[in-house]
């Protein structure tokens, strides 16, 4: 090594930053249809993804991942916090550079069906971007089409086809594609695999992989199967009710997590041995509404380790031994 090589590794610079971010919807009530409450479907989030990372976010229905990623890409506007693309926030960004953030950050829906326009064909559908964003010539554009089919493991006869000539899979192959069309820097997977067969998750997951591996793709990962987000994510951030209670690594999160709702949800994983008896976690009640939500903890009403603290003070996301590893809880579990 030259005498000249630094001994610190340099980190790279996040290519999203997410900080206190706040989604709110008003619900509307009474005769005169006045907001007078809040659904807090995201509720002061905070988060980073860097070039060729993935984050799995992770959390039972209901919780705002979906929200949250519709926020990411621009598809709500925030009631507060901030994202930052690149450095910039993407609030400040003035019109004309919006279609340019756009083609760099693309979204994977959970229903390929629904997403997909079922009056136009897989040429078409995949084409669009490519027209809106003014990239090359009618010639350039069907070549492009036809390579993109390629990529996700779909024949070139495919772009006369409508899409409920494929299956399920399949959709989300054209999904995936019209995603990647444009060269993006990050992609948003909104429960990309949960509406698929597991075989065919699987299929799907290695695809990604390859993708980000080819194109040096990051993606925001959603999810609420663990055992999924395992395969795919270097980093993974637990959500609940609007908010996240803990992010580390993948393999703190399997073997080092301290949440009791972390260690819920990983009890609630199946493991194919018929001699295994698993040790369960059942947590008591429903999930609280968002729009009234418990105060202090909003996870207190259902955690067998609640303290007074807990009902009466909202747990700050602090760092533990780590930055990388990161928690929402007033109770350290040791075990």
């Amino acid at each position: 090594m030259s005498e000249f090589a630094s001994s610190t590794v340099v980190q790279p610079e996040p290519l999203l930053e997410v900080n206190d971010l706040k989604m709110h919807f008003p619900v509307k009530e009474g005769i005169l249809m006045k907001s007078k409450r809040y659904n807090k479907a995201v509720d002061g989030v905070s988060f980073s993804i860097k070039p060729g990372e993935t984050l799995g976010l992770v959390g039972e229905s209901g919780c705002g991942k979906s929200t949250l990623g519709r926020c990411v890409v621009d598809l709500y506007k925030p009631t507060s916090g901030q994202i930052k693309f690149e450095g910039q926030d993407v609030a400040l960004l003035p019109k004309s550079d919006k279609l340019a953030f756009r083609r760099n950050i693309q979204m994977i829906f959970q229903d390929p069906m629904e997403s997909l326009n079922s009056r136009h064909t897989v040429g078409d559908i995949i084409e669009e971007p490519l027209i809106i964003h003014k990239m090359g010539d009618a010639l350039w554009r069907k070549k492009r089409v036809l390579e993109l089919l390629d990529i996700v493991g779909l024949p070139a006869r495919s772009v006369t086809r409508y899409p409920f000539e494929f299956s399920g899979g399949q959709r989300q192959r054209i999904g995936i594609a019209r995603a990647i069309a444009l060269n993006p820097k990050l992609i948003v997977c909104d429960e990309a695999v949960s509406a698929l067969d597991v075989s065919i998750q699987s299929q799907i997951l290695n695809l990604l992989v390859e993708l980000q591996r080819e194109f040096n793709l990051s993606y925001l990962f959603i999810a609420h199967d663990l055992a999924v987000v395992k395969h795919i994510s270097d980093r993974i951030a637990i959500m609940y009710l609007g908010r996240v209670v803990e992010t580390a690594s993948a393999e703190t999160i399997y073997s080092g997590n301290k949440h009791p709702y972390t260690r819920s949800l990983l009890s609630a994983i199946p493991i194919p041995d018929p001699h295994h008896k698993p040790d369960r976690i059942v947590l008591q009640g429903d999930v609280p509404s968002p729009i009234n939500p418990p105060s202090g903890c909003t996870f207190h009403p259902r955690c067998g380790h609640c303290e007074a603290v807990c009902r009466s003070e909202v747990p700050r996301l602090r760092n533990l031994e780590s930055a990388a590893h990161r928690l929402s809880c007033h109770v350290d579990l040791i075990s």
